[in-house]
């Protein structure tokens, strides 16, 4: 097993270039066209699908187009188009009190560091990391439920602790490749390394990963 003889770094190179033949075009599955759009989409992408948000979008930001149109908004008229993306409520406040806060406490520009992102209602690591990657093509992991349980599989941590998954992690993915690995990882883990019954027999990263190796094989 190739995986015993390598160190957690060598194999996380080599699940880079596997997953990059396997997933040659990664990309964000939430439609947007700026970075406002990107950042509401991500909000509304909370315990819901990114198929489901990008079925909501298109009538939201043709009526809300600017910060300020969300700003002045009231919740109440945000909730009707993105009632079926679940916690309705909350998102919609969430929405209408983050532009307000990006106008009155960043100048009508949203923040291009964790700190500041963090700082909005409703936005957390995982959102703030995807933001930065995609619009400020900083380093960034984005540590969502596929991420969590492909690393786990290959054996880069035994946690569910999104925080110290995406510390650990930067340990071992180059900075540069980061986004894009996300990308590759969440597709895998969707097509391949799904959580009922992965398909390991077609799996690109089999050789290293410790699940694979801990199946019960057939005689």
């Amino acid at each position: 097993f190739m995986g015993d003889f390598m160190t957690n770094t060598e194999k996380a190179m080599f699940v880079v270039k596997e997953l990059k033949k396997a997933y040659p075009t990664p990309r964000c599955t939430l439609n947007f066209s700026n970075p406002l759009e990107l950042l509401i989409a991500i909000r509304l992408s909370a315990q819901c699908t990114d198929e489901r948000v990008n079925k909501v979008t298109p009538a939201l930001f043709s009526n809300y187009r600017t910060l300020e149109d969300f700003a002045s908004a009231k919740p109440k008229d945000i909730e009707k188009y993105i009632y079926s993306c679940g916690f309705y409520k909350t998102k919609s406040e969430n929405i209408v009190n983050m532009c307000k806060d990006i106008i009155n406490g960043f100048g009508g520009r949203i923040p291009d560091n964790m700190e500041g992102l963090l700082s909005l209602p409703g936005i957390g690591r995982k959102t703030a990391n995807l933001f930065l990657g995609e619009v400020y093509g900083k380093a960034a992991l984005v540590v969502d439920t596929h991420f969590t349980k492909v690393t786990k599989r290959v054996g880069f941590h035994d946690t569910k602790d999104p925080f110290k998954i995406e510390m650990i992690m930067l340990n071992y993915i180059p900075p540069e490749e980061s986004l894009n690995f996300c990308h590759r990882v969440v597709e895998h883990g969707r097509k391949i390394c799904t959580a009922h019954s992965p398909d390991c027999n077609l799996c690109c990263i089999k050789k290293v990963c410790n699940y694979f190796k801990n199946m019960p094989k057939s005689s």
